[in-house]
């Protein structure tokens, strides 16, 4: 038995490898790491790669994507990449940012607000109020001297971009298996 999962991750392309692209990050780590390659759907608007992958003991048909629009106008391509790949809000992670929560720190949530976060706020309009996904909320901390718009579009660090490729990434996988294993039919 399988299960299928669309992972979404929340990024600014012209602003890769910064805070507010960690998303991005994430997504192309995961795709290095099952070996999934990725390519631009233009028809969907964005960058769209998928395999199965062995997830927790649970065999998950994995869709990953990357979209192309700025983070503040994303949710109507997630809308296609939902629509095209499994249909049901339930089997959808978007993984992004969080001024919130310290650097390094993953943090799962299903359903809710979009929590002031711009990209998520697209997401949820464009599917509807009723729409509850699955969030992983990826840590950047926050400096109280510089302004938030600033702060996100600044480089991740490297030790922090060492970490969500490494042991942050085993974390990501152990939670998208346990949604897998909740899939499963």
């Amino acid at each position: 038995m399988s299960s299928r999962l669309l992972v979404v991750g929340l990024g600014n392309l012209p602003y890769p490898r910064t805070r507010h692209s960690v998303g991005h990050c994430i997504v192309d780590a995961l795709a290095a790491r099952f070996g999934i390659s990725m390519g631009l759907n233009r028809a969907i608007g964005g960058f769209m790669g998928h395999g199965n992958v062995l997830l927790s003991d649970t065999i998950v048909s994995l869709t990953l994507f990357k979209p192309k629009p700025l983070m503040n106008i994303t949710g109507p391509s997630v809308a296609k990449a939902l629509r095209s790949t499994v249909e049901s809000h339930r089997s959808m992670v978007v993984i992004h940012d969080s001024l919130d929560h310290k650097p390094k720190v993953l943090s799962v949530k299903f359903g809710g607000s979009a929590n002031g976060h711009n990209g998520v706020r697209s997401v949820v309009s464009a599917l509807g109020a009723n729409a509850d996904f699955y969030r992983f909320r990826i840590g950047i901390g926050r400096e109280q001297d510089v302004d938030p718009s600033e702060y996100v579009l600044s480089r991740l660090p490297y030790d922090e971009l060492n970490h969500w490729d490494g042991t942050g990434l085993d974390r990501v996988c152990d939670e998208l298996g346990k949604i897998g294993r909740n899939q499963v039919t």
